[in-house]
């Protein structure tokens, strides 16, 4: 079964919405941007969220303190590097007991080759713009990049993904959907 992360949850209502529909994982990002949350933030919402839905924060170059700082407060168990973070981040963290994820944009001039736990592709431009799935060389164990209900089941068949990433596919007006959610954690579980 391919599983499912709801990312850039930032209110009490996306928790709620989120708990009702229970996707596998549910994300926090602590970059800069729309959807970001500061840790005080993030450890209300995650003792609200369903402690069967494994927490995932998002980094943007962060440091291995301010990324630690966030775990060790219990607000997220997985890491998401989504800058250009090395390597020896990704060892620092597995060393220390961390799930990694880590996130190429495409089009990259990097290799696609990570020791992360999971390797992530995403479209990157935040434009709406999904990827040319049929023109991806890897097979990421994780899809992200403008994937809603109107392509999730495509983007399933062609990339075969271990985990579906979700943000704004699940918006409204800027803010979570608690329909749009439950529609496409269905949709995905039942692929």
């Amino acid at each position: 079964m391919t599983k499912i992360k709801i990312c850039g949850l930032m209110t009490v209502e996306d928790i709620d919405a989120v708990n009702q529909a229970q996707p596998d994982l549910a994300g926090f990002i602590f970059a800069g941007g729309r959807h970001h949350v500061n840790l005080e933030q993030a450890i209300k919402l995650r003792q609200r969220l369903d402690s069967q839905i494994q927490s995932v924060g998002v980094f943007v170059n962060a440091t291995i303190e301010e990324i630690l700082k966030v775990v060790d407060s219990g607000a997220i168990s997985v890491v998401q590097l989504h800058g250009d973070e090395s390597e020896d981040m990704v060892h620092v963290l597995q060393n220390l007991g961390i799930e990694v994820i880590q996130v190429f944009k495409l089009p990259t001039k990097r290799i696609l080759k990570t020791s992360a736990d999971y390797l992530m592709v995403d479209s990157g431009s935040g434009d709406g713009e999904a990827l040319n799935w049929n023109q991806l060389k890897i097979a990421p164990d994780i899809l992200a990049g403008a994937i809603d209900i109107n392509n999730v089941y495509e983007a399933i068949n062609i990339v075969k993904p271990k985990i579906i990433d979700v943000s704004r596919g699940v918006e409204v007006n800027g803010k979570k959907d608690c329909d749009k959610i439950k529609q496409i954690v269905n949709a995905v579980h039942a692929s």
